[in-house]
């Protein structure tokens, strides 16, 4: 140690540097902090894939007319941007996240809740050309459908056990009630079909809730992977038990002159020049196991076994 520090205070007083590492240094650009990885934005769009399935079939019995819901895209902006680009006569519906104390917003384009209004009042789901500002009327008679829309939101989130409660219809200006000025928000962008009449239908969540939920959704995954056991696979043993092979019990290698064979005929006894007290052979697919003797067991044929053969031989090709 003391040699190295004489050379460290050589080096200094002769003016020369100590080799340092330069620090690595990085632009950061605080615009995209916080952004959704892919694996999150895969997880986020195949549970509200299954969500839009599920919507589809329960406003299609409810409202007895076509419907479907499909997710187009999921964007990530600041609540300023989203209000700054809202339509003034959409359907805001705000929903209380009871366990975070804070709430989600779905969003409606007018020109699906027209339709739906006319089918829910015995109509084919006409829709309006002319755009108007939804009266106290029209929102009690959507409070039945949105609030099935909100029960299948609980149900694709049934891993966080929670509740959700559907507020009232606000106004584009009540929205930073909701959401600070300066929060994120993550956009569940869907498009509606109902009755012949496409138009968008978003669902928009704080990014702190949704963090919440992608936690909670990776372990429910990883907590059912974790009770799945692989079977054991059977052993070799095991396998061949159920295998099938040929078996019989005979006289190997013996020799007949084709002439014989050639005048063999039904009734002919053909001599096979082999002594009768000589042991025959029980072979497993042609290969010699045991020596065995012919026997009778009651009416059948059988063969005893009085040896086991002493090299068998595999079967040449």
């Amino acid at each position: 140690m003391n040699a190295v520090a004489e050379k460290t205070e050589s080096m200094i007083s002769k003016g020369v540097g100590v080799p340092s590492r330069s620090p690595t240094i990085h632009s950061c650009n605080f615009r995209y902090a916080g952004r959704l990885s892919n694996e999150n934005a895969r997880a986020l769009t195949a549970l509200h894939e299954k969500f839009a399935l599920s919507v589809t079939n329960s406003l299609e019995l409810y409202l007895g007319a076509s419907l479907r819901l499909k997710l187009i895209s999921l964007e990530q902006m600041p609540s300023k941007d989203y209000i700054g680009a809202l339509a003034p006569g959409n359907y805001l519906l705000p929903c209380a996240l009871n366990l975070m104390e804070s709430s989600f917003l779905i969003e409606m384009d007018t020109a699906l809740v027209v339709p739906i209004i006319d089918l829910l009042l015995g109509g084919a789901g006409a829709a309006s050309n002319e755009t108007r500002e939804l009266t106290d009327i029209d929102e009690e008679i959507m409070e039945s459908v949105t609030a099935l829309i909100v029960h299948e939101v609980e149900r694709s989130w049934r891993t966080l056990n929670l509740s959700l409660t559907p507020g009232h219809c606000i106004k584009p200006a009540m929205i930073q009630q909701i959401f600070s000025a300066n929060e994120k928000l993550v956009l569940l962008i869907f498009e509606m079909t109902v009755a012949g009449t496409s138009a968008p239908f978003n669902i928009v969540l704080p990014t702190s809730f949704v963090g919440y939920l992608l936690r909670h959704l990776k372990a429910s995954q990883s907590k059912k992977t974790s009770s799945l056991r692989p079977l054991p696979s059977p052993s070799l043993r095991e396998r061949i038990l159920d295998c099938d092979f040929s078996l019989s019990a005979d006289i190997t290698q013996m020799r007949v002159l084709v002439k014989d064979l050639i005048a063999v005929k039904p009734g002919m006894i053909l001599k096979m020049k082999a002594p009768v007290g000589k042991p025959g052979r029980l072979t497993v697919e042609d290969v010699e196991i045991f020596e065995a003797l012919p026997v009778r067991n009651g009416a059948r044929k059988a063969a005893q076994l009085s040896g086991r053969a002493l090299e068998p031989a595999a079967r040449k090709e």
